[in-house]
């Protein structure tokens, strides 16, 4: 399911404060996710927006999701790695 995928995208992201005392995340791998607030709440809320509205996009324009496999036998459910 997406779900898991953006379940276990976010578990692997990455977070540091920057000079400004910001909190940057980011989640290697998918060009584009990333996301920057003053909390590490925040950061972590706003990176998880930013993973689902790339994923929206990358499956309209058909582009390969790094990590996700759609497999459109309608007896399975979506493969993730």
């Amino acid at each position: 399911m997406i779900s898991s995928f953006i379940e276990a995208k976010l578990h692997s992201a990455s977070y540091k404060i920057l000079p400004d005392k910001t909190y940057f995340g980011e989640i290697k791998g998918l060009r584009g996710v990333w996301a920057n607030a003053k909390t590490l709440e925040k950061c972590r809320s706003e990176l998880q927006e930013v993973l689902e509205d790339w994923l929206v996009l990358k499956i309209k324009s058909g582009d390969t999701i790094p990590g996700l496999r759609f497999d459109f036998d309608r007896r399975k459910e979506f493969i993730y790695a």
